[in-house]
């Protein structure tokens, strides 16, 4: 396992995500909340907004981890190794921010760079320069305007491996990034690349056998990649023992309800399909602040998924989809928390039940859960879909939700989902959507003046939501889709293409 330690840098999830798509296996910790157990072999320094010189600068004991395994400092974490060991750091009349290139090699032997380019592409973002090392390290490259980009530890002076890199090497932009932390991670370190799918896939189930045991467990199934994944994982493990509940809020897409069921009938679950449209609607009549929207679908979720719970009076545990990035959003760097976020533990649940927690898939990026998915065989149709909203079409019609509205924005989504998965788009890009308006226009239909409502489209690219660029549809497809929409929805006359970014703009409107 190879510990990372969060000084509170932007990009620290990076980092990891980089690390696992080298088939090891990484965590990251708060700087100041961690433990070195026995099972850590490596342990990696983030960079951080602060700097080394800050009287508030962040602190770690860096004896104990030079003591304990290899450790590689990347920006802040180079930098802090440098200054605690007693070199020069100061603030560089010429800051390095963007591409750089490595100019000077100065032990190009070093297992470092081995099969990195001469002047590779790099990617700066610092204020503060390491003018003079310690004497027990020794620069090994540097850049045109940084003579000290990667230095080593003295073999004579350090128990174990130490590396510090004044660039980032987890952004894409550090063209070959990923190659130095092989090059640490596996060649120097002496790590094995084995944490793959079916390795995971195979600890989960024998870990969830272990801690359920013969007990039953409660899952509230989506539809979504997520919770699928973890009631997939949990099936192989317990089997029967797994009861799904699956609610029609009344605000899932057309067909979704009959057809998610069904997949999930094809999967072998135990699963239990519950609809409680009316119930929905009932609370959310007269509502239009988007806060008050969501407060009115959780608690209802809660109400029905309490009442079919109590169903199963044998259950102890209640199980999760919680992902990776949940948890590392949960965890501040300077007032550590283990709490996950409130829309992720299902709005006290889990006390209101009695029930424990479990939650197989923790540990996982997103894209890690899809290939877990596949290693299980989770159908297709449920893989391949993009992100859904938890509170569903009700984030997607601004202004009352009532059910008329959301038979409009259930055709007006289903034509545009159905157009782009024909002409081969659907899987180009990450989430599309139809958001209905709370405004409505002047038209002409035939010799008719009509006054209706009006649509967005939505479709935008992304690796894990955090920002997104919106999607370049080709402008005929646009069209199709918007004559079909206005053509064979009625209260729809008027379709607009949202092409604002994350950020400014969010890819949900509410």
């Amino acid at each position: 396992m190879i510990l990372i330690l969060d000084f509170g840098s932007q990009v620290t999830q990076l980092i990891a995500r980089r690390v696992r798509e080298l088939n090891l296996y990484c965590e990251i910790k708060p700087y100041n909340d961690f433990e070195l157990s026995d099972d850590v072999d490596a342990i990696i320094l983030s960079g951080s907004p602060f700097s080394v010189l800050d009287p508030e600068a962040l602190h770690v004991d860096l004896d104990v981890l030079l003591n304990h395994g290899p450790v590689l400092g990347i920006c802040y974490g180079a930098q802090y190794l440098a200054h605690m060991k007693g070199g020069q750091v100061r603030q560089s009349a010429t800051r390095e921010y963007g591409r750089a290139n490595l100019a000077r090699l100065v032990a190009p032997d070093d297992p470092l760079l081995e099969g990195v380019d001469t002047h590779a592409n790099i990617w700066m973002s610092h204020g503060d320069t390491i003018f003079e090392l310690p004497t027990t390290f020794q620069a090994i490259a540097g850049t045109s305007d940084a003579e000290i980009a990667i230095f080593r530890g003295h073999p004579d002076h350090y128990k174990f491996p130490v590396y510090g890199l004044q660039f980032h090497p987890e952004v894409t932009h550090s063209e070959q990034g990923l190659l130095f932390l092989e090059n640490f991670l596996v060649r120097i370190a002496g790590l094995k690349p084995d944490w793959t799918p079916m390795r995971f896939v195979e600890d989960a189930v024998h870990n969830i056998r272990e801690k359920v045991g013969e007990e039953q467990v409660i899952l509230g199934l989506s539809g979504g990649v997520d919770s699928t994944v973890a009631a997939g994982l949990l099936h192989q493990a317990i089997g029967e023992s797994l009861i799904c509940i699956f609610v029609d809020n009344g605000l899932l897409r057309k067909n979704e309800f009959e057809e998610v069921l069904e997949s999930y009938h094809e999967m072998g679950l135990h699963i239990i399909g519950v609809r409680a449209a009316d119930e929905f609607y009932q609370a959310l009549a007269g509502l239009t602040d988007p806060e008050s929207k969501r407060k009115a679908i959780g608690k209802v979720f809660i109400d029905v998924f309490e009442r079919e719970a109590k169903k199963f009076p044998e259950a102890r545990w209640l199980a999760q989809g919680t992902i990776y990035p949940d948890v590392i959003e949960s965890l501040s760097v300077h007032s550590p928390s283990v709490t996950i976020k409130s829309h992720h533990n299902v709005g006290g649940l889990p006390e209101k039940l009695h029930l424990k927690i479990i939650e197989p898939l923790r540990s996982l990026f997103k894209d890690e859960v899809r290939k877990v998915g596949q290693e299980l065989n989770i159908p297709k149709a449920i893989l391949g879909r993009h992100p859904f909203p938890g509170p569903g079409l009700g984030i997607r019609i601004l202004g009352e939700i009532t059910p008329e509205r959301v038979w409009i924005l259930q055709e007006a989504d289903y034509i545009y989902l159905s157009h782009l998965r024909q002409a081969g788009w659907y899987d180009k890009i990450w989430q599309a959507g139809t958001i209905l308006l709370p405004v409505r226009s002047v038209g002409v239909m035939g010799d008719e003046r009509t006054y209706e409502s009006a649509v967005a489209l939505r479709a935008v690219n992304s690796l894990d939501g955090m920002t997104a660029n919106w999607t370049p549809i080709p402008y005929d497809l646009l069209g199709k889709i918007s004559s079909d929409i206005i053509n064979k929805v009625k209260g729809i006359n008027r379709v607009v293409y949202d092409i604002s970014t994350k950020p400014p703009a969010t890819i949900e409107w509410e």
